[in-house]
């Protein structure tokens, strides 16, 4: 007998006892790698020799494969610095996704360079390369791929258009530590990439932190230069105070870098745990009816640093359904059962207020610098408008390794939603 729905009054599927999966796992390791960097002289990166930022940065190129990695304060940081690095500035635009953090349509605004979106991939939510393609004009200066949701974008084919038209490419890999692209890390496809350390990410730090990573070492001396106030930091050199070009402060304090290397050490165990977890889950969800679950482009690797779930009403068997309203009833049907199911971006880059009224620097600027056209709330990106309202997603909580068990109990319940398809069918017309 199928069990009665816990919307209605039946048992959860996933208990409230066992719902706690924390992200991140705060270990001893941790405690004595902040104790540590504490203890010693070296709290800041602008210290000459060895510290524990500059010890982070060898560790993640070499961990990941990388030639030069630039530490910083944030990811967000990060775009920004790379951009500046590579020469954006004003009267340029800058190419990114409809779908995506603010940071990523907030970084060329900092740099007086003007975001114009591109639509995404229906099924990894990357840009679409055509039109990327399609909105180059003699303004563009450089694209910024999101490996969203740790996907890797179509970097193929982003590259390639990229070289033909003579633009830089700065890849925003913040959810994205790990993933590859025919054997490569991404972040190193690109002329820069940057990543995120935020608490939340795969490889976090205690609060905010970002890297960036190139194959170009006079990119990478740029990057330091500007998280420096444009100063040049050569080892065994007195500092002279002197900014040899427009910086800032984005510099990494030795703790969040200490903490970040303890987590990393334990990133290659962690990472193998997660993707049988979550490979195992997929699996299981991949079977019902009217959903799409996560999946990546062949040849590479997905690090899943979000879940999320497609739904389609006439797959369901809810013809005349709009997605909104089944998407509205699955959110309230499986949140009672214990999945935390949630939206990830409310809205489309491009109807974010900040640039449908050009609220960057006053007086329209960038846009009146380039004489950009703005975007305009409510059109163009179906792609991203359609995902945005028939998904959900799954956030932090399958990052814990021992999250195994938490998320066959998660499958249970959308198996449990899905055997009570009538009461979805009734919930769904309702919301309609």
């Amino acid at each position: 007998m199928i069990s009665r729905l816990a919307a209605l009054g039946g048992t959860a599927a996933v208990p409230k006892d066992q719902r706690r999966a924390p992200w991140p796992l705060v270990e001893d390791e941790d405690r004595k790698a902040v104790l540590s960097a504490l203890d010693g002289a070296r709290l800041v990166s602008d210290t000459d020799g060895t510290n524990p930022v500059s010890e982070l940065e060898q560790q993640w190129a070499d961990h990941f494969g990388f030639a030069h990695c630039v530490a910083v304060s944030n990811g967000t940081a990060a775009l920004s610095l790379a951009l500046s690095a590579l020469g954006v500035g004003p009267g340029d635009e800058v190419i990114v996704p409809a779908l995506s953090f603010i940071a990523t349509g907030l970084a060329p605004v900092h740099q007086m360079a003007v975001p114009v979106f591109a639509d995404i991939d229906p099924v990894t939510y990357n840009l679409d390369p055509e039109d990327v393609e399609r909105r180059i004009t003699p303004r563009t200066r450089a694209i910024v791929p999101v490996h969203l949701h740790g996907a890797p974008a179509d970097m193929d084919r982003i590259t390639e258009i990229a070289r033909r038209h003579g633009l830089a490419v700065v890849e925003d890999a913040a959810q994205a530590p790990g993933a590859t692209h025919r054997g490569r890390p991404v972040g190193s496809l690109g002329d820069a990439g940057a990543f995120s350390l935020q608490v939340s990410k795969n490889v976090p730090t205690c609060g905010e932190g970002g890297l960036l990573v190139t194959g170009d070492a006079e990119l990478a001396a740029a990057m330091r230069r500007g998280r420096q106030f444009g100063e040049v930091m050569d080892p065994g050199r007195e500092r002279d105070y002197v900014s040899h070009g427009l910086g800032w402060n984005h510099k990494m304090n030795a703790l969040q870098a200490a903490f970040t290397s303890a987590q990393l050490a334990r990133f290659d165990d962690y990472e193998r745990r997660r993707q049988q977890n979550v490979a195992a889950f997929l699996a299981r969800l991949a079977e019902l009816p009217g959903i799409q679950v996560p999946t990546a482009l062949p040849d590479t690797t997905h690090v899943w640093h979000i879940l999320r779930f497609r739904f389609d009403p006439a797959a369901f068997g809810l013809d005349g359904v709009a997605p909104r309203a089944l998407r509205t009833a699955l959110r309230r049907l499986l949140r009672a059962e214990g999945v935390p199911m949630s939206q990830y971006q409310l809205l489309p880059l491009p109807d974010q207020t900040v640039f449908v009224d050009r609220l960057g620097f006053g007086a329209g600027h960038p846009w009146a610098v380039t004489g950009a056209p703005g975007t305009v709330r409510g059109e163009g990106y179906p792609v991203t408008r359609a995902v945005i309202e028939d998904s959900l997603t799954i956030q932090k909580r399958h990052l814990n390794p021992d999250s195994g068990p938490l998320l066959a109990r998660y499958a249970d319940a959308f198996e449990k939603v899905w055997a009570h398809r009538d009461m979805v069918a009734t919930l769904a017309g309702a919301a309609s």
